[in-house]
């Protein structure tokens, strides 16, 4: 079966590739909505450290996407039937180590293709089925599945004393955490940090939000969530350092491409631990769905969705990068070529 691959050959520019697609013990999936993830976007805008794009590329893009299900020998699934796509490839099997960090692991649209294909093939254990979530909604369950997978680590993690969690970013991944936040921990204050009021103003689901250049002396956390990323990252990490109770649990989200500097004096002080956390793994995206599916949590998802028009050709996706570029959050759009 000949496969369309639509592959970044170098930054700004797709080409068209074409494969044979395995049929023999996969489930082959067509593609219908994908969501633009920054770590997309940095290999598209050329980003990354050049040696890296050179070994990277080319490589299809895209690892936030559902379809639905058009062949499946095994019965697993039916005709037509709607899942999510995970884009873990596990690697080797440890005990007590998630499927996310498992070493040799492969992830698409990092160390292999991604989701921007004509049709996917996938083992039946890589597929999430869902009923009642939007298409436009489901797009992002890879998203809120790392958010999902960052609450397991640190309910697992920190001590009883939970009254106020906070959070250090004001972009699409600390408002899908702070919904999944006030799920998990309904009794605990959420409090969020940011640079940017009108992002915050979108955060109506939290107890308080701060600009980060206005801080209480008098605020205190238990435990804290970095999502601010990039060169944001150094002043998150050392405000929450400076915030954070000691024997806290902080969790690191934020991806940053250069070393951060960080007080490690106060950090041994406090006696307070960091977690690095990122990507998800199956029972992530399990969770997440169930999550998704509860009306009041998707409306709140869908406020941080732009939906682009149709992706047709490659001029298209051009199209749909650029505009992701101007969108406040999550950048949705129906695959259909």
């Amino acid at each position: 079966m000949i496969n369309h691959i639509y592959q970044l050959i170098t930054p700004h520019f797709f080409s068209v590739v074409y494969d044979d697609i395995d049929l023999d013990g996969q489930v082959i999936v067509r593609p219908r909505y994908m969501s633009i993830c920054h770590a997309d976007q940095r290999y598209y805008l050329g980003m990354r450290d050049a040696k890296i794009l050179k070994k990277k590329l080319p490589m299809a893009l895209i690892h936030e996407c559902c379809g639905e299900v058009v062949y499946d020998k095994s019965g697993n699934f039916k005709i037509g039937q709607k899942v999510v796509l995970i884009p873990n490839v596990p690697g080797k099997s440890q005990s007590d180590i998630y499927e996310n960090y498992s070493e040799n692991a492969k992830f698409l649209s990092s160390s292999v293709d991604g989701f921007m294909r004509e049709f996917v093939a996938m083992p039946a254990d890589r597929l999430v089925p869902f009923d009642n979530i939007k298409y436009s909604t489901a797009a992002i369950t890879e998203f809120v599945s790392v958010t999902f997978h960052a609450c397991n680590r640190l309910e697992k993690a920190m001590h009883s004393k939970r009254d106020v969690v906070g959070i250090w970013g004001d972009g699409s991944l600390s408002y899908v955490l702070s919904c999944v936040l006030k799920e998990r921990l309904p009794k605990s204050k959420i409090i969020v940090f940011g640079k940017d009021l009108r992002k915050l103003s979108y955060f109506t689901m939290v107890d308080e939000t701060y600009m980060i250049d206005n801080i209480p002396q008098s605020m205190h956390v238990d435990h804290a969530f970095e999502c601010a990323g990039g060169e944001g990252s150094a002043l998150a990490i050392n405000d929450i350092i400076k915030y954070i109770k000691p024997q806290g649990t902080a969790i690191l989200l934020g991806v940053s491409e250069n070393k951060v500097p960080i007080n490690t004096r106060d950090i041994l002080e406090k006696g307070f631990t960091f977690i690095g956390c990122s990507r998800s793994g199956r029972e992530d995206f399990v969770g997440a769905v169930e999550l998704m599916e509860k009306e009041n949590f998707q409306i709140r998802l869908d406020a941080i969705i732009t939906l682009e028009d149709d992706v047709c050709s490659i001029p298209d996706i051009y199209r749909v990068f650029k505009k992701d570029t101007y969108n406040l959050f999550k950048t949705v759009f129906r695959w259909n070529i």
